[in-house]
């Protein structure tokens, strides 16, 4: 699967086309469940290659699957996105770019705490675990942007 291809060159496969960086990687894929699942494999394999902490990386995992719901939620199955994950001093970045400008995040209103909700809190994790993430509108499309501090005090 895809967690191996982290330490190769560039790999081309139906589906996805990944592009190792010095500290992380890009993913280009089409959303699937299968590529979901690598993609968070990717992720851990590559974090803790590069010493990232085992909570930092689960945190990572955590809003890259949330994007990447939000991303199906607004284009459809099998959207083309580009996933980026890298791990820098301040940090790890997690962004994603799906194709539809229009569409762009909003909070529902939903706390986390709330147990009647049955969706909505996607966002307020995101709060949670990367303040001050932001959108970016591209010329092909959006990307959020996420970065997850190495200490959250």
């Amino acid at each position: 699967m895809l967690h191996s291809l982290a330490r190769v060159t560039p790999t081309a496969a139906l589906g996805h086309y990944l592009t190792p960086t010095p500290a992380g990687f890009a993913l280009h894929m089409s959303a699937s469940p299968r590529n979901l699942r690598a993609v968070r494999g990717l992720t851990e394999a590559t974090l803790l290659g590069a010493g990232v902490a085992p909570d930092l990386v689960d945190s990572a995992q955590l809003v890259l699957s949330e994007l990447y719901g939000n991303a199906v939620h607004a284009c459809g199955d099998y959207v083309p996105l580009i996933a980026e994950v890298d791990s820098d001093p301040a940090g790890v970045w997690v962004r994603l770019h799906d194709p539809d400008r229009r569409r762009l995040p909003h909070r529902s209103g939903v706390q986390l705490d709330d147990s009647a909700a049955e969706s909505g809190r996607g966002l307020p994790l995101m709060d949670l675990l990367a303040p001050g993430w932001d959108v970016a509108l591209t010329p092909v499309g959006k990307q959020v942007r996420c970065l997850l501090p190495h200490s959250r005090n």
